[in-house]
């Protein structure tokens, strides 16, 4: 019996076990009787429905086939300024979970990405050290829009950021009204700004970036055009027409961790340019 075959079956079988029950109480079946018949109607709709919208999805999910091109072209490509004698056999924990997470994300290219540079580096003799286990999972975590964010750290340790507080006037407390606001999204093309504090919230989580609550960096020019944003004057215009609050603009700093270097560096950053780097 094939997959389709069984599912018609499924749904069959609930929609006759709901009218079976409905059935089963004969002292209401003139008034259950027809909401029964609409019930079993409304199952087959939504399990048609669902069929059709989980199709595209199951189209995305990459097969064997997929996964050896991606390694013939893509992880090759990464390799390609490697001298041979410097590629290596990966190790299978790192590989193998990489490959086969590759099924569910190989179609969203920010993420495929970050595994051919994770593969390409644990495949380098200079740079197999570098490539750890946990970076699989940690890339499993990751949305498209992270992983563009991680790539604004390619080439520096740490950014500004702005966050909008809404207090009282009388100073007896208050609350952020928007956290870590930051150019960063723009810059690497993320275009849902509101978004951006529950991404870095995440890259915190997986302790690839911190924002420590008292480090401000010293020059305040680099806050400048963070504090006279559009977004950020009219928040602050808002908050202040209110009788009874007052903005405050509180500055912050984007660091990258330890761990979040070793990340960028094997997984974010082309595997090409460091191939670049060390031919040179």
């Amino acid at each position: 019996m094939s997959e389709e075959e069984k599912k018609e079956g499924n749904i069959e079988e609930t929609i006759h076990a709901v009218t079976e029950l409905v059935k089963a109480v004969p002292v209401y079946q003139d008034a259950f009787q027809p909401a029964a018949q609409e019930v079993g109607k409304a199952l087959g709709t939504v399990a048609k429905t669902v069929n059709v919208a989980l199709a595209p999805v199951a189209a995305l999910v990459w097969g064997y086939d997929q996964i050896r091109d991606f390694v013939d072209n893509k992880v090759t490509e990464k390799l390609q300024n490697i001298p041979e004698e410097n590629i290596v056999t990966p190790p299978t924990h790192i590989a193998g979970p990489a490959l086969e997470s590759l099924r569910y994300t190989g179609s969203i290219g920010e993420l495929k990405e970050l595994y051919a540079n994770l593969l390409a580096s644990s495949m380098d003799s200079s740079t197999k050290k570098n490539a750890h286990p946990s970076f699989v999972e940690i890339i499993k975590q990751l949305s498209s829009d992270e992983a563009k964010l991680l790539t604004a750290f390619t080439s520096t340790e740490q950014a500004p950021a702005v966050t909008v507080r809404n207090n009282r006037r009388d100073q007896r407390g208050g609350l952020d009204h928007f956290r870590h606001f930051t150019l960063l999204g723009e810059k690497v093309g993320i275009n849902d700004i509101y978004r951006l504090p529950n991404n870095l919230d995440n890259l915190c989580r997986l302790g690839l970036l911190e924002i420590p609550a008292t480090y401000e960096l010293i020059d305040d020019n680099l806050y400048k055009e963070l504090d006279e944003h559009p977004l950020i004057r009219t928040m602050v215009e808002t908050i202040n027409a209110q009788n009874d609050r007052k903005a405050q603009l509180l500055h912050k700093t984007i660091i990258v961790t330890g761990l979040g270097r070793q990340f960028i560096d094997t997984c974010v950053t082309d595997h090409r340019d460091y191939g670049k780097s060390n031919l040179v």
